[in-house]
Order: C-alpha cells, then structure tokens, then sequence
C-alpha cells in the first residue's frame, strides 16, 4: 500500500466530489429545458455543460473504483453497514426544489461558492469517496475492524460484496480510515464458489 497522501489528489477528490452531485446536475438541467428553444435548453451552455459533467464524472468514479485489481489480504474482525451515511449529500439536492435562475451570474456564483465550501469540507475531512453514485452501482460502505498481521484496524471499506466478521478479503487504501476492496478479491471469491 502506498502512502495515502498520494492518493487522494485533489483533481480526483474534485471529480469524485463533482461525481456525487451529479443527478443534482441532471435535475438543474431537466428544469432548464425548454422545448421552443433551438438547444431544448433555457440556457443551451448551461443546460448542455450540466450533463457533461454529471456523465463524464460519473464515468470516470466508476471506471476508477473498478480499476483496483490488487491490495493487501487482510482478516475482518467486525463490520457493519454504513451505507446510509451517504444521505449526507442530500442536503445540496434541496436546491432542485428551489425556483432557481441559472441565467442570473448571482446564482450561479452563490451556488459554486456553496459547493466548494462543501468540497473543502469533504476534502479535508477525505469523504469525497461517501459518494451516491457508487451507492447507485451497488457499492456499500463498510465500517470494518480487521488484522493486518497482528495490527488491527478500524476504517470504512467501499465493496459491491457484503463483508462479515471471519472474512478475508484484499483492499487497498484509499485514504488514511477509508479503503476500498479490490476487485481480484471478487474474481478470487468467485472462483472458489
């Protein structure tokens, strides 16, 4: 494992952070549909910029979350499910049921402001992987006490397979209390069903 400061690069962290919001985006953009425009769009740059980037993020959170072929093997002591900590990011969503303007610079800059200070915030405190569209593809998050050698350690893991306590399972470390299962651990459990 690699130290986790490498990891969690803040490019990554913004586009898993974009990832996150981005049926919050497709919402803003099917309100700023308009059938008589020319675009189908109130605001074509807007409308059409929205849904680039909640597919293009979104795309590249799940390619990357499936390119994790190797890890540590490590023994799972205790885990529960702590997937709904991802509701966390509903907040944001409210926005959706807002009579917003996006046309009006004032709004959009009040709302990127809120944003970043949400990005901040989860950057900071490395939570950017808590991320519904990895809830949307069935990924969980697993809060898991496990050995590594005699060492324990208590961290969340994100998995698309449950873990229970007797598991042995490969993960790799994301960040300093997050990792994530690798998926020759899915290939290898599989084999051996």
């Amino acid at each position: 494992m690699t130290n986790s400061s490498l990891r969690l690069r803040p490019l990554v962290s913004m586009i898993l952070f974009i990832s996150a919001y981005a049926p919050l985006m497709v919402i803003m953009a099917i309100k700023q549909v308009d059938l008589k425009s020319t675009y189908y769009f109130s605001s074509p740059t807007i409308g059409f910029g929205l849904l680039i980037a909640a597919v293009l993020s979104s795309i590249m959170v799940l390619l990357t979350v499936k390119s994790v072929k190797s890890g540590l093997m490590v023994t799972v002591s205790k885990a529960s499910n702590k997937s709904g900590d991802m509701f966390g990011y509903t907040i944001p969503y409210m926005l959706s049921f807002m009579r917003i303007d996006l046309s009006e610079w004032q709004t959009v800059l009040a709302i990127i402001l809120f944003l970043l200070v949400l990005f901040i915030m989860a950057y900071r405190t490395q939570t950017v992987f808590i991320n519904p569209i990895l809830a949307i593809f069935g990924y969980m998050l697993i809060d898991c006490t496990f050995k590594r050698g005699e060492r324990e350690i208590q961290a969340m893991i994100i998995t698309r397979k449950p873990i229970v306590s007797g598991d042995a399972i490969c993960i790799d470390r994301l960040s300093h209390y997050l990792y994530i299962r690798s998926n020759s651990d899915y290939k290898d459990n599989m084999e051996a069903i």
